[in-house]
């Protein structure tokens, strides 16, 4: 049978351990997964009856032996470990050079045309842990005014601004004129606005992040199923990640519970094309704050809310489960890291079985392009 729609749903950071590179970008012996099987709050029985535990490499939960998805591990070509490199190569763009990142902050020109353009100030510019940095500099911040501007160990150019003293909509002006001024070699991957509450002693980052990408630097999977009269929709941060590119409808999430129930009223709708998800929370709450038990608690709700995702499946469906790099909770490192990822896929002409090790996400935008665009009555990765 044809597929008519494909979910195609990326777990944020959960990846299934280090690839042979990964010293090279610091993350020797990371495996997102094992680190979170450790914690109590683990429990992943209908991953696992899929065959997330048969994938190759995976040294952790009960193997099956009946599995009912084709499940897989994939290695990344692209020069990176982030979320837009990852995105990119799940729909099919490879990136060989990395996007630059700013280990010792932003030049300090560069900050000085920025502070002209938008009328204030910049406090931190460097590397720093996103909750960490407004329990710092807050209340300098809320006396100020002046922007918390900070990176990561990724390509990202971040601006954390209190709702009282900076109002969203000028906090999303900031962040879009700083994503035009961004360029040449100071292109980061993404400026995220990092908005937050509360009193000193008390911020809290509310769910009003929003994320300006560069535009991927060829021609995706999105644009070419858009192109074919197909639905492109977006449920959380993808519309973000792709700057709208190849997107024809989307729909911003505030958690991972927000993305499913989104992912369930979509499989209720009436389109032919690709549903393509982000649940984020995995990372941005718990894999770059080293919670494990937070982490698998995460994972263990998903777990839960899957057989209704399945349950929910047309005969003509496929759904297929990922990620897009790692970020292990359980090492010193609250960066992502350079991990193999897990993929599952199951309905119309998915056979089960273990498809082994293979290289590129670019696999799965291929095969999603296989199916609503060529006609492909049976899987293949």
């Amino acid at each position: 049978m044809r597929a008519k729609r494909v979910y195609l749903i990326v777990l944020d950071s959960v990846g299934i351990g280090e690839m042979p590179d990964a010293a090279r970008f610091g993350d020797a012996g990371s495996n997102t997964l094992l680190s979170c099987s450790k914690s109590p709050r683990f429990a992943l029985p209908n991953l696992g009856a899929l065959g997330l535990f048969n994938i190759d490499g995976v040294a952790c939960g009960k193997r099956t032996d009946t599995p009912s998805a084709a499940f897989a591990r994939l290695s990344e070509k692209s020069n990176g470990k982030d979320t837009t490199v990852g995105h990119w190569e799940i729909a099919g763009v490879v990136s060989e050079q990395p996007l630059p990142t700013f280990p010792q902050g932003f030049p300090a020109a560069f900050l000085e045309r920025f502070s002209a353009a938008v009328g204030r100030g910049v406090l931190c510019n460097r590397p720093y842990s996103g909750t960490a940095v407004i329990a710092d500099y807050g209340e300098e911040h809320m006396k100020t005014g002046k922007l918390i501007v900070y990176t990561s160990a990724d390509s990202v150019f971040q601006i954390a601004a209190h709702e009282d003293v900076v109002p969203l909509s000028e906090l999303y002006e900031i962040c879009a004129a700083a994503r035009a001024m961004l360029t040449g070699g100071l292109a980061v991957g993404r400026v995220i606005a990092r908005p937050f509450t509360g009193a000193p002693g008390r911020f809290t980052r509310t769910a009003n992040r929003h994320d300006y990408a560069l535009p991927p630097p060829g021609e995706t999977v999105l644009d070419r199923l858009k192109a074919a009269g197909k639905t492109v929709y977006s449920i959380g941060k993808i519309a973000d990640i792709f700057d709208g590119r190849g997107i024809t409808k989307a729909v911003r999430t505030k958690n991972n519970a927000d993305g499913v129930d989104a992912l369930l009223r979509a499989m209720a709708e009436d389109f032919t094309g690709l549903c393509f998800v982000n649940l984020v929370d995995f990372d941005m709450l718990y894999g770059h704050r080293n919670d494990v038990d937070g982490y698998a608690a995460a994972l263990s709700y998903f777990d839960m809310r899957l057989p209704e995702i399945i349950g929910a499946l047309a005969p003509d469906d496929v759904l297929m489960i990922t990620a897009d790099h790692g970020c292990d909770p359980g090492t010193p490192s609250t960066d992502h890291s350079r991990e193999y990822i897990p993929f599952l896929a199951l309905g119309a002409g998915v056979a089960p079985g273990n498809l082994g090790t293979l290289c590129g996400f670019d696999r799965i935008g291929r095969a999603v392009e296989r199916l609503l665009c060529d006609g492909m009555e049976r899987f293949a990765l």
